[in-house]
C-alpha cells in the first residue's frame, strides 16, 4: 500500500469538508485500511469538538470569509468592482472553497436553465406563429 502523509491541517480540513477533492479521495481510500490513520482523525475530532472556541476555528466553523449567493450572481454577471472580483477569484481558486464552488454551480446551472427554458418559449412562440397562419386547403 503506497502511504499518504496528511498534516493535522488537511485532517481537520476533512473533518470540515474543505479539503480538496483529490487529497479528500486519498484520504478516505487510506482511512479505510489504517487504523492508526483513524485513531488519529478521531483524536483530531474530539479535540477540535472540545476546544472549538478559537477565533479561526469560529471563523472556519461558520464560513465567515465565504460568498453570498447575491454576491456570486453579481460575479457571474460581471458585476463586482475588481479588487472585489479579485478576492471571489482568490476565494474559489487559490482557496479551493467548495461550498463557494457549489453555489457558484448551481447558480450557472439556475443561468442555464433559464435560458434554456427562454429560448424553449422562443421557439413555441415562433412555431405557433407559423402554425396559426397556415390554412387547410
Amino acid at each position: 500500500m503506497n502511504v499518504t502523509i496528511f498534516t493535522d491541517a488537511e485532517l481537520l480540513a476533512y473533518l470540515d469538508e474543505t479539503l480538496a477533492i483529490s487529497r479528500s479521495v486519498l484520504l478516505e481510500q487510506q482511512l479505510r485500511l489504517d487504523p492508526i490513520l483513524q485513531k488519529r482523525i478521531t483524536e483530531l475530532a474530539r479535540e477540535r469538538d472540545q476546544g472549538g472556541h478559537s477565533i479561526g476555528e469560529i471563523w472556519r466553523r461558520d464560513r465567515l470569509s465565504c460568498l453570498s449567493r447575491d454576491l456570486l450572481g453579481s460575479y457571474l454577471l460581471g458585476v463586482v468592482p475588481p479588487a472585489l472580483k479579485d478576492y471571489i477569484e482568490f476565494h474559489l481558486q487559490i482557496i479551493n472553497c467548495r461550498y463557494c464552488q457549489a453555489n457558484l454551480d448551481d447558480l450557472q446551472q439556475q443561468d442555464q436553465g433559464q435560458t434554456d427554458q427562454h429560448l424553449q418559449k422562443r421557439y413555441f412562440e415562433s412555431s405557433a406563429g407559423v402554425l396559426r397562419g397556415r390554412r387547410r386547403d
